[in-house]
């Protein structure tokens, strides 16, 4: 195959196993999306507020104070995205706000006794599909 102006440069062909493993890895993505949002619901979250539970969770675990722009980095989304999630997060009962003593303008974001509960469940509910993937990741 010759280069052309919409492919100036040839990549080289990927052998058979790579082949396999991409589809293998594809595949495995797949299933634990697919689990991962069927155990979600039975929990009554969403995957996008599951990461913001998740996120809040592990950089609390340390004494941690989590801010919007935090999990914004953390969950590679825009601040007013985070914002509009966590308000809803709030509005639901599953996470709280409390204002920096030293700047008023920023909110430390702490998970409520009913949204420790959600995560916790769901975590757990998860671990069997988090293993697998784990392990595939692992073997590729």
């Amino acid at each position: 195959m010759e280069p052309t102006l919409l492919n100036p440069t040839i990549e080289p062909e990927l052998r058979p196993a790579e082949y396999a493993a991409a589809a293998t890895l594809r595949g495995a993505l797949r299933r634990f999306q697919k689990e991962s949002t069927r155990i979600l619901e039975a929990h009554g979250l969403t995957a996008e507020r599951y990461e913001l539970l998740l996120a809040i969770k592990a950089r609390t675990q340390d004494g941690g104070q989590p801010t919007i722009a935090d999990l914004s980095e953390d969950l590679q989304l825009a601040q007013s995205s985070t914002t509009q999630l966590t308000r809803r997060a709030e509005d639901a009962g599953l996470l709280s706000r409390r204002v920096s003593n030293l700047d008023g303008r920023v909110r430390y974001l702490t998970l409520t006794e009913a949204g420790s509960a959600k995560l916790a469940a769901a975590a757990s509910e998860l671990g069997p599909e988090r293993q697998r993937l784990i392990t595939l990741l692992r073997a590729l």
